[in-house]
């Protein structure tokens, strides 16, 4: 049985060790995310062999999802670690993230004993940094023309690579969104909150990358992302003023050009079911979904 406990910054290095050598594109694969995004779902890690998993102990029926494990081995032996636990617990064994390749893997070892289910919620957005940055074509023409007018509106605009004197701007520009909002009344806004802390407060430590964009001098906007795989940057948070139209486009535009460039992809994460991101997300024209479904063994004893 796998022992579980709240994932510490000190695990940074070991954890790395098992995404890179499994070099999964879903951003549940950033060490950043799950230490910062750990109140979301009470998600707590655990180890074993060469394996790092990942799992919420915040589910309705008060069970436990697991998240398909990364790192290196036998992965029958991983699984018949998680299927114990989810037995000890008494509750049936799932897994979440799991791409089309790693259904593929599982389908392999147990064939058709368990129930795999798409999460549209939860794909991610991938697109080509190329189309991100120069925004080419006519399904980008809206695009270049709010960046237009953005910087046509905003000429004393700048965008600039984050330091900690913007650390305490972000913060408080972050919080008066979450304020105008009333976002102590929605869990998840409380656990971005959280989120963005902990990505500032370990910023450094945590490899992240960071840009602010300015107009006359103030903050209208941030971003924050890291290197997801070799050819893939994962952008984490974005956050932009809407009251300055086009803010959103110049913003992103301005970010992957300074920090993604040499990538070919960019992962904009999941739109977690809320329409209004689903559509934003959407008109930056992904180049696929990076589809993922929830694998569930009703009966976790046939795996041990």
């Amino acid at each position: 049985m796998l022992t579980f406990r709240t994932l510490q910054l000190t695990d940074r290095a070991a954890v790395q060790k098992a995404f890179e050598r499994s070099g999964f594109q879903g951003c549940e694969y950033s060490f950043a995310n799950n230490l910062a995004w750990r109140r979301a779902a009470d998600t707590k890690a655990a180890f074993f062999k060469d394996f790092y998993i990942c799992a919420s102990f915040d589910s309705e029926d008060g069970g436990i999802v697991f998240y398909y494990p990364s790192g290196s081995g036998e992965l029958k032996d991983v699984m018949r670690e998680m299927a114990e636990t989810a037995a000890e617990m008494r509750c049936p064994f799932r897994i979440a993230g799991v791409t089309k390749d790693s259904l593929s893997l599982i389908r392999k070892l147990y064939g058709e004993n368990f129930e795999a289910e798409p999460y549209p919620d939860g794909f991610d957005y991938i697109y080509e940094t190329h189309d991100l940055i120069e925004m080419p074509g006519k399904k980008f023409h809206k695009k270049r023309g709010a960046l237009t007018q953005f910087r046509r509106n905003y000429e004393s605009y700048s965008f600039s690579e984050i330091t900690p004197n913007d650390f305490d701007e972000c913060i408080a520009m972050s919080a008066r969104f979450y304020n105008e909002k009333h976002g102590y009344t929605d869990r998840s806004s409380v656990a971005e909150q959280f989120a963005i802390h902990t990505y500032f407060s370990y910023f450094d430590e945590l490899q992240l990358k960071g840009g602010v964009l300015r107009v006359g001098g103030n903050i209208v906007g941030f971003s924050i992302g890291e290197r997801l795989t070799d050819d893939t940057f994962v952008t984490h948070i974005e956050k932009a003023d809407i009251e300055y139209r086009g803010a959103y486009t110049a913003l992103t535009q301005a970010f992957t050009a300074e920090f993604a460039a040499g990538y070919r992809y960019i992962n904009r994460e999941e739109d977690l079911g809320i329409e209004g991101l689903r559509k934003a997300k959407r008109a930056w024209q992904p180049a696929y979904m990076l589809e993922k479904y929830v694998c569930v063994f009703d009966s976790p004893q046939i795996l041990i």
